[in-house]
């Protein structure tokens, strides 16, 4: 898309085993506007977090880059070298760690921590250090006083608002959070994304969130991305996703599994079965084992994504020469 701050193509990623390769993410397409607020969501297995860590360029064996490219304000981040990447990783673009207390190191205390991270990616005096890293607990609503504290003297909420504190010390374009909220229990959950909400639309910086609970990013997210067995499933904009049927039937599954505050209470839904071996994915559709409405091609005929009003979905119902060999099946599934 024009102007896009992100754009990745064709991403994916191998992990290098004794049996063979095995393909964790697979070609994936993505743009990300300035200022936008994508969240991904899908199972755990499912390449969200190891998709992340290859757009950040923080891999490490025995994953690698199997092929495509990552441009982040018009470079290949792909083709850059450690000392290039070191200049614009913390300054231009981010990441918070899943968890807190094994991102933080707990022999050092959170001033230690930020001044080591300024003085790699920067360079501060002392003073001028200390003033931003008051400045940024500020922000995240910690009193500076903490500064002094250690890890373990922090609850799991304020572990993680440090983190974040410490991804915005050189207030980049980009953050991208890997299930920033998965320690937490539902009160911080919320307070924790409101917050992180806030500081997006008062600094402007876009967001990648990663998450495996849709009801987390269904508030705060401008677009969706769903992940299923390392390929996009559907991506589109979140209130279109919620107001409406998702498109892909596998979205409708997490939807279906997670409980509404709103309208008459209904049944959960479970999605049967788990994500396929990614070692032997199935072929044709991915999905196609656990979905409630399979059609014969869908065991052979591997789905692309197909642009369905303002999203994409990966799926062969709609595909219109496919479906209109079964014109019942696809009025009966689709929204």
């Amino acid at each position: 898309m024009p102007g896009a701050l992100l754009e990745v193509r064709d991403l994916s990623v191998d992990y290098i085993t004794d049996a063979g390769n095995v393909r964790a993410v697979d070609q994936v397409d993505l743009d990300l506007q300035p200022g936008e607020f994508l969240g991904v969501v899908g199972e755990s297995g499912c390449g969200k977090s190891t998709m992340v860590f290859a757009i950040a360029q923080l891999l490490f064996p025995p994953a690698e880059i199997a092929g495509g490219s990552v441009t982040f304000k018009g470079q290949d981040m792909v083709r850059l070298g450690d000392t290039e990447l070191r200049h614009i990783r913390w300054r231009d673009y981010s990441v918070v760690m899943q968890s807190a207390m094994n991102a933080l190191n707990p022999m050092k205390s959170i001033e230690a921590q930020f001044r080591d991270t300024m003085r790699a990616h920067g360079d501060m005096g002392t003073e001028e250090i200390r003033e931003r890293s008051a400045e940024v607990l500020r922000i995240v609503g910690i009193d500076p006083v903490h500064l002094r504290s250690y890890p373990h003297q922090l609850s799991g909420g304020m572990r993680q608002r440090a983190m974040i504190a410490m991804a915005l010390l050189f207030t980049p374009e980009l953050v991208m959070m890997d299930e920033p909220t998965s320690a937490l229990d539902v009160v911080a959950q919320r307070s924790l994304m409101s917050q992180v909400k806030q500081l997006q639309e008062r600094l402007g910086f876009a967001v990648i969130f990663v998450t495996h609970d849709m009801s987390v990013v269904a508030r705060y997210s401008d677009r969706l991305l769903v992940m299923y067995a390392g390929q996009v499933a559907e991506v589109g904009p979140t209130r279109a996703m919620f107001e409406s049927p998702p498109l892909h039937p596998y979205s409708r599954g997490l939807l279906d599994a997670f409980p509404s505050i709103h309208g008459p209470r209904r049944e959960l839904i479970g999605i049967p079965g788990s994500p396929p071996d990614l070692g032997r994915p199935p072929s044709g559709c991915r999905f196609q084992p656990r979905c409630p409405v399979a059609m014969p091609p869908c065991s052979s005929v591997p789905p692309r994504l197909y642009p369905v009003r303002r999203s994409q979905v990966r799926c062969l119902l709609y595909d219109e020469a496919i479906t209109e060999a079964a014109p019942e099946r696809q009025a009966a599934v689709k929204p």
